[in-house]
């Protein structure tokens, strides 16, 4: 039951906790992906010198 000592509150633990995933996964073997935030799309690239940067 939520709230009862020793149980955890896996929604709780959904906010504390950020989603991870792997790079490789996400691009899938592009150098780019694109990522539909509420009505904007975003570029998220991968550089000559393999960074991240993210493209408004």
């Amino acid at each position: 039951m939520k709230g009862e000592p020793g149980v955890p509150d896996t929604n709780a633990d959904k906010l504390r906790s950020p989603t991870q995933i792997s790079s490789r996964e996400l691009f899938d073997g592009k150098r780019e992906v694109i990522i539909a935030h509420g009505e904007e799309r975003y570029r998220l690239c991968i550089t000559a010198s393999n960074k991240l940067i993210l493209i408004k």
